[in-house]
């Protein structure tokens, strides 16, 4: 009697099924569910893994005692842990080819043979600054990667010089065995003989270009676009020029575009937000302030007279932010102004504070006390920093509770007299 019946029941077959019944269970499950046949469905795709998991276990005899003897844990370390074939590679060994193009179109003929595998993607961040988006610039960037040698074409030696390890069959890996109590462990090491490499060469045969290593370190130089207005998180990707290694796909390298700061202005989408310090008197009086541009252009913004720019007003400048990643048309530019005041005591000339009341509008009298009422001076007086911070740390008038601590105190606006 098995102890586990787990991989049985996912191929649908009794524990006593014969090897004929084993395949014939995993054709049909793994046509079934095969991703080829189900794009984009992550249920099929989890379910063929486990239909090949559990037909690569029990298609072995040795892995098949060893589970019907002692279960799952009887496998650790070996198959049964994780180890084993991927399941496409299963699927191809099992019908001679790669997906179901290489089955003569199953299925009408939507897979393609998935070839050699692929080697790793080249990741890297190019950090461009907010003038070459603006302009769009292109980029040399150099990059180091293997490639396969030129003096022995990848052969890492001689003609006939390259022999395959005995030791481990060519893998690379060794399966090892040890007894641990009742439970016998399987688990895959790298081969002592050839380093894993699965090749054996001699010394004096190895290439002199790579050292028998097959590849060796070039540099490369890339051009990349850095078009107009585009985006942080773009990617400009280069396919086939990452690294090389025999019988396998050049991998691809990936530039991911990130914009740094600036110093002037922060970007919104197609926009550009800036911020403009102007003084009292041009805010009131009007006058003429210059913006520096991307592009080595100097803005001249008119303020007119009477305007009363009021601090923190945001003003547009129609058409001057950046320029689309797609169709190349504008977007504006925001200016929020902040308005500086002059310094306390700016003037002790009394006939000028009396030209500002003639001339600035007559402040609108408000909270003005009734005639029977009495009034008392209070002086103002200046808060060092820490006190603001306890009065307007955050931002509001100290609290919503007035002294008394009744909710709701009536906000009062000063009245000029």
């Amino acid at each position: 009697m098995v102890k586990e019946t787990k991989y049985y029941e996912t191929l649908g077959v009794a524990p006593t099924a014969t090897e004929a019944e084993l395949k014939k269970a995993y054709k049909m499950g793994a046509l079934k569910f095969h991703p080829d046949k189900n794009t984009g469905n992550p249920e099929a795709e989890e379910k063929f893994k486990e239909i090949s998991h559990a037909y690569e276990i029990l298609s072995d005899s040795q892995k098949r005692q060893i589970y019907d003897q002692y279960g799952e844990a009887g496998l650790e370390g070996g198959a049964g842990g994780g180890g084993g074939m991927a399941a496409e590679d299963l699927f191809a060994q099992f019908f001679g080819g790669g997906g179901f193009g290489g089955m003569g179109g199953m299925f009408g003929g939507g897979g393609q043979s998935r070839g050699p595998p692929k080697a790793r993607t080249i990741h890297h961040t190019h950090k461009v600054s907010l003038e070459d988006v603006y302009r769009g610039k292109i980029s040399k960037l150099a990059l180091q990667r293997s490639v396969i040698c030129p003096k022995c074409t990848g052969l890492g030696g001689k003609e006939g010089a390259v022999k395959k390890c005995v030791g481990c069959d060519g893998m690379g890996m060794k399966t090892m065995m040890r007894q641990m109590g009742p439970m016998i462990q399987r688990f895959q090491t790298v081969c002592p003989d050839c380093n894993g490499e699965g090749e054996l060469i001699k010394e004096k045969d190895r290439c002199k270009g790579c050292n028998g290593k097959k590849t060796i370190v070039d540099r490369k130089v890339l051009h990349v676009h850095v078009d107009r207005g585009v985006r942080s998180g773009t990617k400009v990707e280069f396919r086939g020029e990452g690294d090389q290694s025999p019988n396998v796909q050049a991998g691809d390298v990936v530039f991911e575009i990130e914009q740094k700061p600036h110093a002037r202005f922060t970007r919104r989408d197609d926009d550009l937000l800036y911020k403009c310090d102007i003084d009292l008197v041009t805010a009131l009086a009007g006058g003429t302030i210059y913006i520096e541009h991307l592009d080595d252009r100097w803005l001249s913004v008119e303020i007119l007279p009477g305007e009363a720019i009021a601090p923190e007003t945001i003003k547009m400048i129609r058409g001057q932010g950046m320029p689309s990643p797609r169709h190349h048309e504008f977007g504006n530019m925001f200016i929020q102004f902040n308005v500086t005041f002059p310094e306390k005591n700016w003037t002790d000339n009394a006939e000028a504070f009396e030209a500002l009341r003639k001339f600035l509008p007559s402040p609108q009298l408000q909270n003005v006390p009734p005639t029977e009422a009495m009034t008392e001076p209070a002086d103002l007086e200046d808060m060092d920093a820490s006190s603001q911070n306890r009065a307007f740390g955050h931002g509001g008038m100290m609290d919503e509770d007035d002294e008394d601590g009744h909710p709701g105190g009536e906000r009062v606006q000063c009245a000029s007299q």
